[in-house]
């Protein structure tokens, strides 16, 4: 399992980087909700991605909804260690 995370995050990770360089590029964008499905599975690259480029930090309404993401992933590893 660890690899398949590792993996997932670098893709997050990537895309993450991708659309910021679509954004400075005003061109085609990857979707918010794409991006916050993509971030429940690799949540660490996500962060990592958002905070390197900088990208969706400024926007409340995104961050609000990766919180949460990032909570349901607390209560999902939670679970899973427990079982």
């Amino acid at each position: 399992m660890l690899p398949f995370l590792l993996i997932a995050n670098l893709i997050t990770f990537g895309v993450f980087g991708f659309d910021k360089l679509q954004a400075k590029r005003q061109q085609w964008r990857i979707s918010e909700n794409a991006l916050l499905g993509l971030s429940l599975i690799g949540i660490v690259g996500a962060a990592s991605g958002m905070i390197l480029f900088n990208h969706k930090t400024s926007k409340k309404s995104f961050l609000v909804k990766f919180f949460i993401v990032a909570l349901i992933d607390v209560v999902l590893l939670y679970r899973l260690i427990r079982h």
